[in-house]
């Protein structure tokens, strides 16, 4: 998602991915459906929203996950600022989602399930304050899940250092450029999307044990 990857875009001519699909690999969509009454929102942080964009997306009860920043002190930031670091802000997705069919705390495990938490400012190559993990809490109640879910994953072992996630509460989202967002969707052919996204995203869905669309 650096830079380079963009510069090898503006080399290549890329297409739209709507027709290719990237072969026969599924990306997930927002759901064309009007928001139920009950709509409750997450955000989380956890590296490339790109990533993290479909990884929500591809549940049952997610009707869309937005690429924006979140976390930090400046106001309206735009997707170079953020690089830089000065703003505060980690890439973030702001989930928008039914609780009666998929629950904050599932919402949860699947943040933990597609990054490792314990990489501090980074997730794979991709290293900076903007790409470090961050769960997002509205209610006292949530913060107890998150706090939950870091309690469980330490408890089990599965990581040989210390889980690394902020847990913080939310503030302001400000969505990203337009450009940003469905990139996978839209880019498929991009270097960064063949060889780190779309691995990511199927490494998550054969490991995470949740209720795929």
């Amino acid at each position: 998602m650096k830079p380079l990857f963009f510069i090898l875009i503006a080399f290549t001519g890329l297409v739209s991915c709507a027709q290719t699909q990237n072969g026969a690999i599924k990306i997930p969509l927002p759901v064309k459906q009007k928001p139920v009454s009950n709509e409750a929102v997450a955000n989380f942080a956890e590296g490339c929203f790109w990533h993290a964009e479909i990884v929500f997306q591809s549940l049952v009860g997610v009707r869309d996950a937005v690429s924006g920043y979140a976390g930090g002190h400046v106001a309206n930031p735009d997707y170079e600022t953020v690089a830089s670091g000065s703003t505060g802000h980690a890439e973030t997705v702001q989930v928008y989602y039914d609780p009666s069919k998929i629950s904050y705390a599932t919402l949860v495990d699947a943040f933990f399930a597609s990054q490792n938490p314990t990489t501090p400012n980074q997730q794979g190559n991709d290293r900076g304050t903007e790409y470090r993990s961050i769960a997002f809490y509205r209610t006292a109640q949530e913060k107890q899940i998150i706090e939950a879910a870091i309690k469980k994953l330490t408890d089990s072992k599965k990581y040989k250092n210390p889980i690394v996630t902020e847990i913080k509460p939310f503030t302001n989202f400000y969505k990203a450029e337009d450009y940003h967002q469905e990139y996978i969707y839209n880019h498929p052919e991009n270097p960064y999307v063949s060889n780190v996204s779309i691995p990511e995203f199927l490494k998550f869905k054969k490991e995470f044990n949740g209720n795929f669309r």
